[in-house]
């Protein structure tokens, strides 16, 4: 396994997460002064966001029911779990895009080759009722 988001496993196939990038944040006051820079006067953390690049084959190694997922999981607006192929856990995070990108289309117009980006950020965790209701998704 190389990731895990919410109930999706990103692994080599069918769903394979081929690079992600990791971006934090500092917030900052500006106070305006006359006559010179502003100071800035820092106020706390920002945002973390996360952005995951993967790629499916769904002719040779299938996949569309979990792109599928990965829309349902959007779309329910409610946090995800996000965790490293190593155990590593990154923390609770909601999707806020997946974009995608067919080539190669077949008869049906399904792509040989579907690119997917997805743009998470981190966010604190559910609800404690809500709990269960996540988790359970995030096993088959």
């Amino acid at each position: 396994m190389l990731m895990t988001l919410g109930p999706i496993q990103f692994e080599v196939y069918p769903f394979n997460a081929t690079d992600y990038a990791h971006g934090h944040e500092s917030a900052f006051a500006e106070k305006p002064v006359l006559g010179a820079r502003p100071p800035l006067e820092w106020v706390g953390e920002g945002a973390e966001t996360w952005s995951l690049h993967a790629r499916l084959f769904p002719h040779k190694f299938g996949g569309l029911g979990d792109l599928s997922k990965l829309h349902q999981a959007r779309a329910s607006g409610r946090p995800q779990y996000l965790m490293r192929g190593d155990g590593a856990l990154m923390g609770w995070v909601v999707i806020e895009r997946v974009t995608e990108h067919a080539s190669y289309l077949d008869a049906k117009g399904i792509g040989r080759v579907i690119d997917v980006d997805i743009a998470v950020r981190r966010c604190s965790g559910p609800a404690n009722g809500a709990y269960f209701a996540i988790l359970s998704g995030l096993f088959p």
